[in-house]
């Protein structure tokens, strides 16, 4: 049996200063990666996922409704939708991009990005993975076709069973991810935390999340 963390969407757009920010959403970026430096060994795999729009259609409004409906944000290959520079990529493994072109909250909705395109641990602080990234053609960054590998293959395949899920926000990706693991019948643990929600109050989302098989620490 092999245990897998998953940090979900600790993004530049949902934290202070981005497009969609969560409050807390930086210091939760520091505090995982102060986590993950002590608590590493204890993971076989460690994984992490990006809101990485390019058209999600009625996802994205001018007059949103922040329940269905959202302001543009982590647009694909731009400064927003990258790791929050507080979040130490150097033992993430694996990367699930999600919402290219429609509205996605949960982990498993995602699809692993290339190699060749995701950040390193000689990544600096507010750097792009491709020079002038800001100004390229986001589709260019889609993660598509037959032979693209979903989170739930790509935990499969490494034999995972047990998950811990970490990240922004608590009332939405995180919640929709554990959820969907329960389902995938994963044992799932969120640490709470370890996360920042959009809702001041977040009784629900733990209330909802422990209904479904969830365990909140």
């Amino acid at each position: 049996m092999s245990r897998a963390l998953i940090i979900v969407d600790v993004q530049n757009d949902f934290c202070e200063g981005g497009a969609l920010p969560v409050a807390g959403g930086a210091g939760v970026a520091g505090e995982i990666s102060e986590y993950v430096d002590a608590h590493h060994g204890q993971f076989d795999h460690i994984v992490a996922t990006q809101d990485w729009h390019i058209d999600p259609g009625a996802h994205f409004s001018d007059e949103p409704d922040f329940v269905e409906s959202w302001p543009p944000h982590c647009v694909a290959r731009t400064r927003g939708a990258e790791l929050h520079p507080d979040l130490d990529p150097e033992y993430i493994q694996a990367y699930f991009r999600k919402g290219q072109f429609a509205a996605a909250y949960s982990g498993f909705e995602g699809l692993l990005a290339p190699d060749d395109d995701v950040p390193t641990g000689d990544r600096k602080p507010g750097a792009m993975p491709v020079p002038g990234a800001e100004d390229a053609d986001s589709s260019e960054g889609s993660v598509s076709g037959e032979d693209a590998i979903g989170l739930d293959d790509w935990l499969q395949s490494h034999d995972v069973e047990d998950i811990v899920v970490v990240g922004i926000a608590t009332d939405y990706c995180v919640k929709a991810t554990a959820l969907d693991a329960v389902q995938a019948g994963y044992s799932v643990t969120v640490l709470r935390g370890l996360t920042a929600g959009i809702a001041e109050d977040l009784d629900d989302a733990v209330a909802e999340m422990e209904l479904g098989g969830v365990d909140v620490l």
